[in-house]
């Protein structure tokens, strides 16, 4: 006969704040700030870089931020990305390059069920509501603009 230990939900937050391992804030902040910001270097790095290979400014910045959805994606598909976000903290999701590895990870996870039914079907598991939400607010933004003026 199996022995089971019922806590309540108040017992089981005291343990958990016992057991729970203190997260350094300060640090925590100041190295997430560091690694967005280097990230945000890189990319106005890509933008110099790209302007210089005779890009306009609008090109320059389509060409950066493909490039830093293609790095992400390919870190993530490599395993790399996690390993930089465990030490980068949330430094590491800014918008682009975390919207990459949103988008890459569900598909790597689910890639053992197939091309269509695993990988397909699950990239778009976080774009999904996010493009359903972007376009839908669009359009209502779309519909008010032209009932205004």
């Amino acid at each position: 006969m199996e022995a089971r230990m019922e806590l309540s939900n108040l017992e089981y937050s005291r343990l958990v704040k016992e057991k729970a391992k203190q997260t350094p804030m300060a640090k925590t902040l100041i190295w997430a700030f560091c690694s967005g910001g280097l990230i945000c270097v890189g990319g106005q790095f890509l933008i110099n870089a790209f302007g210089k290979m005779g890009l306009n400014q609008d090109d320059a910045g389509t060409a950066t931020s493909i490039t830093l959805i293609l790095i992400a994606a390919l870190l993530t598909g490599l395993g790399y990305f996690d390993d930089i976000a465990k030490h980068a903290g949330a430094g590491t999701l800014v918008p682009i390059t975390g919207f990459a590895n949103s988008m890459v990870s569900p598909a790597m996870e689910f890639k053992s069920e197939g091309m269509v039914t695993g990988t397909c079907a699950k990239l778009f598991t976080v774009a999904g509501p996010v493009l359903v939400a972007g376009i839908t607010t669009s359009v209502i933004y779309g519909l008010i603009l032209c009932l205004i003026g």
